[in-house]
Order: structure tokens, then C-alpha cells, then sequence
């Protein structure tokens, strides 16, 4: 049973074949914009950017938001490498925030602390897609007149407080990888109200000058940009997972929910949990083993049962790329016991049943 796995088909398959009919499948396209339209709307904001990957849109934001070398960065430790990468490439250092022991998202208390005369923004993580504690981050940034970002990778279809993710910061980027809630294999997005913001962007992820659909003049290339954009079959791609999203975040919601009660009363897991201010889209299912249980000898066993499963994510602060940073125990914790397990909207009733057997057969209470 595979860790994830894309809910695609006939539909996708003809929206393609209407974007190779129309001569149009490079990048940046009229099934760009078309997406990008639908897709900021999703997201409750004005203006959205199709992009290669959720990477290229976080280092993309940072540059658009005046990130520069000497700059730090907070950054929630709990999340891929991409976070801490993207303030990286775009020259400034990443300063590791820790996560609360439930949510695992940025710590309100801990980001505070992270910040130096030096900080010029706040880069925090929806952690396998649900949203953190927005207002809490909003009042330090404004507190300290810095900009916020939303890396909202796998938050697609989420939402804190009835606000969808994407419209909770200045800046927000997703990711349309093969395991999130909508797919095209790879891709990502830029959302914002700001257009300056937004056009900035757009202007850098075509080699910094503007892109050749709907352009009527030459360009002048006067600074060095970029090629961040997503292909048309792709956004065509996109744009019908678009209108599955509700029927993919439900199939997703009933396997949390089968999760949740097949693992109750197991004294070795504790399941994730959705805060009741907010709709997880569970992009991934997070269980944390109990600190005696070996997760690395569990993943390989529930491996040989035919289980594929993997690691919750990274403890950013303690990854070789970075330097030498400060602690962050609680994420340092769960990086060594979350164990991520089977989640898709394609998993069948008999499938999670068969989940749950092989984890109680390597999780004793």
C-alpha cells in the first residue's frame, strides 16, 4: 500500500488533450492563467502565480519581498528543507522557531524569541496541511514591523478560523506534488493580495522580464530572473483537480476518521489531532510513537508487511546544511517519533483496516 498516491484520471487526461489541441504547452499560458484565476479564488485572495514547485515559489516570495544577504529569517523548525532553503537561496539566514507538542506549527512564544535586530520576516509552515496559529503570528509581525509568509505546501483546501490558507499572510506558496490533496506530479503557487507583490514575482520567474503570452512588445532583459513556470498541461492538469478538491478532502477526512478510531485505546500512538478552529486537509497522518518504541525498526517492519511509510518530517535546526543553530527540543522529539503512514483519497476501507492491523502488530500498548 503505497504512502500516497494521486487521484487522477479520464477528466485529466482530457484536459490535456485540450491543451495539446491548442498548440499552447509551454509554460505560463492561457491554462496558466486560467488556473491561477480559479486558484486564487480557492485561496481567498486577489491575485495567484502558477509556479515549477512550492520551492521556486518560496524563494520567488522571499526575493519579491526584498530578502537579502545579512537578513534573518524566522523560520518554523518542523518542515522540509525547502523552508530553510529558500531563505538560503535568496542570501539570508534561517533562524529556527520551535512547534507546539499538538499542532507541531510554529510556537507563538518561540518565534518571538527567535527575532533580532536583524529579522526581517516570518516564514511558518502549515504542518501536513493545518494551518497554525495565524493571529498569534500576525500580532508579533506587526508588533515588530516584519512581513509574514505562509508555507502552505500542503494545505490546500484548509482553513483557520473560516479564513482559507493563502489569504493568512502577506505571502503564502503551495505545493502540487504527487502526495498533496491536488496534483499535477509537480508544480506550486504563489498567492497574495498584493499585486505589486505578485507581479514582481511573475516578472522573475520568467528570466525577469514579463511572460511572452499576452506580451506586445520586445523586452528588455534589466536584471537577472528565473524559469519557475509551470507548463500548460500541467495547469490543465490542475485545473480539474481543482474541481475534485472537495470530493479528494473528504475521501481524505473519512480515512482520518477510521485512523483515529482504529488507533484508539493504543497506548504506543498518539494520533494527530485537527484544532476545533480549523479544517485539516491531512495531506499526510502524523502518528507519534511513544518514546520507547524504535520508529526506525517499525518503519521497516510495517515496510516488509507491505506498508510503505516514512518519517513525520525534518528538525530543521538539526540538519548539517545549516550550520550549527539553536536547540528546538519539541521538533527535535517528533522528528524522531512522528511515523507518517498511508494517506490518499484513493485508500479503500479494507486497505485502512489492513493499516491499522500491521501498526498494533508493531505497536504494543
Amino acid at each position: 500500500m503505497p504512502l500516497g498516491r494521486p487521484s487522477v484520471g479520464e477528466p485529466e487526461l482530457a484536459a490535456v488533450a485540450e491543451v495539446f489541441a491548442s498548440g499552447w504547452l509551454a509554460g505560463a499560458g492561457p491554462a496558466c492563467r486560467r488556473f491561477e484565476e480559479r486558484f486564487a479564488k480557492l485561496t481567498g485572495t486577489a491575485h495567484a502565480l502558477a509556479t515549477s514547485n512550492c520551492g521556486s515559489a518560496l524563494f520567488l516570495g522571499l526575493r519579491a519581498l526584498g530578502v537579502r544577504p545579512g537578513d534573518e529569517v524566522v523560520v518554523a523548525d518542523y518542515t522540509f528543507p525547502a523552508t530553510g532553503h529558500a531563505v538560503l537561496q535568496a542570501g539570508a539566514t534561517p533562524v529556527f522557531a520551535d512547534v507546539r507538542p499538538d499542532s507541531f506549527c510554529a510556537d507563538p512564544a518561540a518565534i518571538e524569541a527567535a527575532i533580532s535586530p536583524r529579522t526581517v520576516g516570518i516564514l511558518v509552515v502549515d504542518l501536513a496541511g493545518q494551518p497554525g496559529d495565524f493571529d498569534e503570528y500576525r500580532a508579533i509581525a506587526d508588533r515588530h514591523g516584519l512581513w509574514l509568509f505562509e508555507d502552505a505546501a500542503c494545505a490546500a483546501g484548509a482553513s483557520y478560523r473560516t479564513r482559507p490558507a493563502g489569504s493568512l499572510a502577506d505571502l503564502a506558496a503551495f505545493s502540487f506534488h504527487g502526495r498533496k490533496g491536488i496534483t499535477a506530479g509537480e508544480g506550486g503557487a504563489l498567492v497574495s493580495d498584493d499585486a505589486e507583490l505578485i507581479e514582481r514575482a511573475r516578472k522573475l520567474h520568467t528570466y525577469g522580464v514579463r511572460p511572452a503570452y499576452g506580451r506586445q512588445t520586445v523586452p528588455v532583459f534589466d536584471e537577472l530572473g528565473y524559469n519557475f513556470r509551470l507548463s500548460d498541461v500541467q495547469a490543465a492538469i490542475l485545473t480539474v483537480q481543482l474541481d475534485r478538491l472537495p470530493e479528494i478532502l473528504a475521501a481524505r477526512r473519512l480515512v482520518a476518521k477510521r485512523y483515529a478510531e482504529g488507533f484508539a485505546g493504543l497506548a504506543g500512538v498518539r494520533v494527530p489531532e485537527e484544532l476545533p478552529d480549523r479544517v485539516h486537509p491531512w495531506q499526510s497522518y502524523l502518528l507519534l510513537l511513544a518514546p520507547g518504541i524504535d520508529r526506525d525498526r517499525a518503519m521497516d517492519s510495517l515496510r516488509a508487511r507491505g506498508v510503505q511509510c516514512t518519517i513525520g518530517t525534518y528538525a530543521s535546526h538539526l540538519q548539517p546544511v545549516y550550520g550549527g543553530c539553536a536547540p528546538c527540543p519539541v521538533s527535535a522529539d517528533a522528528f524522531r517519533r512522528h511515523l507518517a503512514i498511508p494517506m490518499h483519497a484513493e485508500l479503500t476501507g479494507e486497505q485502512v483496516d489492513r493499516v491499522i492491523e500491521a501498526v498494533r502488530g508493531e505497536v504494543h500498548d
